[in-house]
């Protein structure tokens, strides 16, 4: 059954949600400059360390990185010059990407949601997409974290363009106990997913990235990149999921992703229990001023 649209008469487009908002949300420009550089073929390794120099917070935060258990790395990184050569540009590029994303967007009001929250949410969802692929053996990690880190980010383009509908949409999607990207599509015109996709789009983000956000919640609708939208659908379900006495409800999580990946549903309570553990430490990795909300 459809559900009346009170508040807005007009359906908006994804691209339409992104230009309205276009002035308020944008890149830190260290991530600018340092993809600039990544991606210039005349660049060298000093090049990219030069960059990140001119930046101490990022500096200090990708060093943290470079020791942490993340890369488990067999001695001591002292140096920036040494954390670009043992991490290597591509890394370096998403590692700064997931250590600045947070300053892209301006404060969204309280009633429809916590900042704190959603970046602790985002983080325990990437560390879920992280496992789930190492469990998988997919290789590069790292790639499935920070996709999945992002995978919110056009709910954070609603509540700027439209914040009376997304909580319209909210709260109907809580009454009628229906799935929010369903609520939002027929209430909005589209859906966080389809908005952050096109997001992601619009900042030349890689096209599995793109693919699996736009598909999180109907991963056997992807087509190129079916298996990143598993990944990050699992991913995205389980951080929303209570470990109870009677085991996990996963009537939320789409059976066909765990066949899409190779894997099955006794992985889940120790995947989230190990996501769990992991999660302060990400926090003081990535996000040192939201660990109080772990």
């Amino acid at each position: 059954m459809e559900i009346p649209h009170v508040i807005g008469a007009t359906r908006a487009s994804p691209e339409d949600l992104i230009r309205r908002t276009s002035e308020l949300v944008s890149l830190p420009d260290i991530y600018v400059r340092i993809k600039s550089v990544i991606y210039d073929p005349t660049s060298t390794l000093t090049d990219v360390a030069e960059v990140l120099a001119h930046d101490p917070a990022i500096c200090a935060r990708i060093l943290k990185v470079a020791n942490s258990a993340f890369f488990g790395m067999p001695a001591a990184v002292e140096t920036l010059n040494a954390a670009v050569r043992l991490l290597g540009t591509q890394q370096i590029h998403d590692l700064v990407l997931a250590a600045t994303i947070s300053k892209s967007f301006p404060a969204i009001p309280e009633n429809l949601v916590s900042m704190e929250h959603f970046w602790v949410n985002s983080l325990r969802c990437a560390l879920l997409a992280r496992l789930l692929a190492a469990q998988c053996k997919a290789g590069d990690g790292e790639r499935f974290f920070v996709a999945s880190l992002l995978h919110d980010m056009g709910h954070l383009i609603l509540y700027q363009a439209v914040p009376e509908e997304s909580q319209e949409a909210l709260i109907a999607a809580r009454q009628n106990q229906r799935p929010l990207h369903l609520v939002e599509r027929e209430i909005i015109g589209c859906d966080a997913a389809q908005v952050g996709s096109h997001l992601m789009q619009s900042w030349n983000f890689p096209p599995g990235w793109i693919e699996a956000v736009r598909y999180q919640n109907e991963p056997a609708e992807a087509a190129g990149f079916a298996f990143e939208a598993a990944i990050m659908h699992l991913s995205v379900k389980l951080k929303d999921l209570d470990v109870t006495q009677d085991g996990p409800d996963m009537s939320s999580v789409d059976t066909l992703a765990w066949e899409m990946i190779g894997l099955s549903e006794d992985i889940v309570e120790p995947l989230m229990l190990m996501a769990e553990s992991q999660l302060d430490a990400a926090l003081e990795t990535f996000f040192p001023e939201y660990r109080q909300y772990s």
